[in-house]
């Protein structure tokens, strides 16, 4: 069996955004192919006559912006029987790359969710019987593959794989993270997600640690804040809004009332965080300024869309700052993401450590 296309999974509505990002990616790989999608359906298919399993291995996962998960896949199983739909998949599994683990996935969408008890359920029938026939590796040993179970309905599937050291291990590329009852809004979970991606879980207590100081321009009523806090920073929070009195009572927050684009901090601090509501040229220009200033050593920022031409306006941004920082000869290092938990926006990182 051969794979001739390449899975993506994004937010329902980006499918646009994905396809034109993972295509020029690809072309430049020198991969042509061309794409599948349909409105609001949560994933794209990228079809190519070349092997889907190099490109992957080409590509950077963690490059893309709008692919939560990827995977070079089969052609798809559209005919499926209602009973016994083992026996019809176990043939063209064989021919899988040797894999340790089956990620049960579904388009995250609500119709998509809906088939998620079943994907749970079939995934776990699958992965069982491959073993026990030997065409897939006991679950602790060591695989450069892993493989993905797609549904879409109980008679229609897309299987594939993706490697191991470079994609999502996360089924559906979705980090589920619960709301804590003492944040102040639920835009906390995008700073906490934000972490997740950019800095290395080991690395938190050295880079997150208590004793840090951190800026949160636009932070009311102090999502974000409230995340800086929990991890022992001492925060100003730059909002003419007001913030939450439990989180000002930590003791560890400073609330300046003023304009996030006219505020200046008395001294360089560890961090910047901004989720600021403005155009997104607005605040990659205020991020630029902070980063030569020398005001921050790392900051996650967002940048709110527009309704066209989103991933246009993403690279245009990340442009903007890299090709300004390249200038004046600062050493940096840029990426950008949209999270699960972003909506019309994308989350921005930027490290500046030397």
């Amino acid at each position: 069996m051969s794979f001739t296309s390449v899975l993506l999974q994004c937010r329902a509505g980006f499918e646009s955004e994905c396809a034109v990002e993972f295509s020029e990616q690809a072309l430049e790989a020198g991969c042509a192919g061309y794409v599948r999608f349909e409105r609001n359906a949560g994933y794209v298919r990228f079809m190519l006559q070349s092997d889907a399993l190099a490109l992957l291995q080409q590509l950077s996962f963690r490059s893309l912006v709008f692919t939560r998960q990827w995977c070079a896949c089969l052609e798809p199983f559209d005919q499926l029987p209602a009973t016994d739909r083992l026996s019809v998949l176990l043939a063209p599994i064989a021919s899988l790359p040797p894999c340790a683990e089956l990620l049960a996935e579904v388009p995250d969408t609500t119709e998509g969710r809906e088939l998620l008890p079943f994907a749970g359920k079939f995934s776990s029938a699958m992965a069982q019987a491959l073993r026990q026939q030997g065409v897939m590796l006991p679950r602790k040993a060591r695989a450069e593959w892993r493989m993905h179970l797609f549904v879409l309905s109980g008679r229609h599937l897309i299987i594939g794989v993706s490697p191991i050291n470079n994609g999502s291990g996360l089924e559906m590329g979705i980090r589920r993270l619960k709301f804590p009852a003492q944040a102040p809004s639920r835009s906390t979970l995008k700073l906490e997600e934000a972490w997740h991606w950019f800095v290395p879980r080991h690395e938190w207590g050295e880079r997150l640690g208590g004793g840090k100081t951190a800026v949160d321009l636009g932070a009311a009523p102090g999502g974000w804040t409230w995340q800086l806090v929990r991890q022992g920073m001492f925060v100003t929070a730059v909002d003419n809004g007001p913030m939450s009195e439990d989180l000002m009572e930590s003791g560890q927050v400073t609330h300046c009332r003023e304009d996030a684009f006219y505020f200046q901090p008395s001294k360089p601090v560890d961090w910047l965080v901004c989720d600021v509501a403005d155009k997104p040229s607005r605040v990659a220009t205020l991020m630029l300024q902070w980063a030569l200033q020398g005001w921050c050593r790392e900051m996650i920022f967002n940048l709110k869309l527009p309704m066209k031409k989103r991933h246009q306006e993403v690279q245009q941004c990340l442009n903007l700052i890299s090709l300004g920082l390249e200038r004046e000869g600062v050493r940096h290092r840029l990426s950008a993401r949209h999270l699960y938990h972003d909506r019309e926006e994308v989350t921005c990182y930027l490290d500046l450590r030397r």
